[in-house]
């Protein structure tokens, strides 16, 4: 026989009832919760159809294709805070060691990197010509006997002439013990009469040559000994009215034992962000930030190299992620992402095509597509939400880079890649990169 419920006997908690309150409350929100998403999901076959086709140009949108990666990388390209630098200067000035002071690039990699680009000047792009944040033109045979100065002024100005939406700079390098600069003056103030416009940086090197006897190591920046402010002071004057600044730099090797490496380093990114644009600037203090992360991390001259791309690479990648539209940078992120794999892979020994380097995309990303994915969602929330974005693209783009390492390096020494290292290497790589570029914007 039922139980009968007494008049006034109060109910239990999990039980229902038109008078429970927790029950009461429990409905309410059902009911509401229900209404909220009646309002956004489809209930017929033609929402049902247009929410599948919006879903599928959604997902098209991370596909990548020949055609579309150039016109995407075209546009990229157009964008980017690039640099150009034109190094004026004689064989051993230290034109090489100021590319490898600037990108952190072994000494090694920037000779392969130089081409011949006129009968007078090579040039080199970092981190790739596809999508350069540095483009170094370097003028060769200056100080030959028999050298027409005359070519080498109009191949300079004819680099100007041309239009370009790089930032320009020149850099004037002189050892400091060399004060047979005639036809290297004479060169400077051509050039400066025909683009005064164009800043102008004097950049006087190898220090240590000069150091007196007693001195065995670099001292504290600037120097202060009489030697060098003496040479520096003529240096200047020989000089006069062909630069905007000038720092004293001296861009040692390993193994030459002065500590640090890349004395005056600070002091040429600071001139270089007076003399450069506020993106340009921005950009040239990212890298030379990240090659101070990286220094005690390097272990062969392929990771060394390969995590200067990735720094180049992630850079970018934070800047265009920060565009407050969800979904509206992925294509063109994707793009940056397989552009920077296959370049990693041509270092690594692996050409690929577009295709091929966004397999290896999708064989080593696992679980971090979904990352992404939140990434563009969290754009939503005002404000913060770009921030974020930008940090998570960076960190994400770094993560992918140093995953795209290992998996070309297991190749090369012979050995299958280790998805389950590979994924290790991904997740430390991602936390660590997000914070800092958190940090750093």
């Amino acid at each position: 026989m039922p139980k009968e419920s007494l008049p006034n006997s109060p109910q239990s908690p999990d039980e229902p009832g038109d008078h429970n309150p927790l029950w009461q409350n429990l409905v309410g929100i059902w009911k509401e919760t229900t209404v909220q998403v009646r309002r956004w999901l489809p209930t017929d076959a033609i929402q049902l159809r247009k929410a599948y086709d919006n879903a599928q140009n959604i997902f098209k949108s991370f596909s990548v294709n020949d055609d579309k990666i150039a016109e995407i990388l075209e546009q990229i390209r157009a964008e980017l805070p690039t640099t150009e630098a034109l190094l004026i200067g004689k064989p051993q000035a230290g034109k090489s060691s100021i590319v490898r002071g600037l990108t952190g690039v072994s000494a090694e990699i920037i000779g392969q990197g130089f081409r011949p680009h006129t009968q007078n000047t090579q040039r080199y792009a970092y981190p790739s010509e596809d999508l350069p944040l540095l483009v170094f033109t370097d003028t060769v045979g200056l100080g030959d006997i028999g050298q027409d100065t005359d070519s080498i002024v109009q191949e300079l100005t004819g680099e100007l002439q041309q239009e370009s939406s790089y930032a320009r700079i020149l850099i004037l390098t002189v050892k400091i013990t060399d004060f047979a600069v005639d036809q290297l003056r004479q060169i400077a103030q051509e050039v400066r009469a025909a683009y005064p416009g164009v800043p102008c940086l004097l950049a006087v090197t190898c220090l240590h040559e000069i150091y007196p006897p007693e001195m065995t190591d670099h001292p504290s920046y600037p120097p202060e000994t009489d030697q060098v402010t003496r040479a520096f002071d003529a240096l200047q004057s020989s000089f006069a009215g062909c630069f905007d600044r000038a720092v004293l730099l001296d861009f040692t090797r390993e193994e030459d034992e002065f500590d640090p490496v890349f004395y005056g380093q600070e002091a040429l990114r600071d001139v270089l962000a007076e003399l450069l644009p506020e993106a340009e600037a921005n950009a040239i203090y990212q890298l030379i930030d990240d090659q101070e992360m990286a220094s005690d991390q390097l272990g062969t001259l392929y990771r060394d190299v390969g995590r200067r791309y990735i720094s180049a690479f992630a850079v970018i990648a934070a800047t265009l992620a920060a565009v407050p539209l969800p979904f509206a940078t992925m294509p063109v992120l994707t793009a940056l992402q397989v552009s920077m794999v296959g370049l990693l892979g041509q270092l690594y020994g692996q050409r690929l095509t577009p295709s091929q380097a966004g397999g290896v995309v999708s064989t080593i990303a696992g679980g971090f597509f979904a990352q992404a994915i939140g990434r563009e969602l969290i754009k939503f929330v005002p404000g913060i939400g770009s921030v974020i974005a930008a940090s998570w693209a960076a960190g994400y783009t770094w993560a992918l880079g140093e995953g795209a390492c290992a998996y070309f390096g297991d190749l090369m020494g012979g050995k299958k890649p280790d998805p389950e290292k590979i994924q290790q290497v991904m997740a430390t790589a991602f936390e660590s990169a997000k914070e800092r570029f958190r940090a750093s914007r």
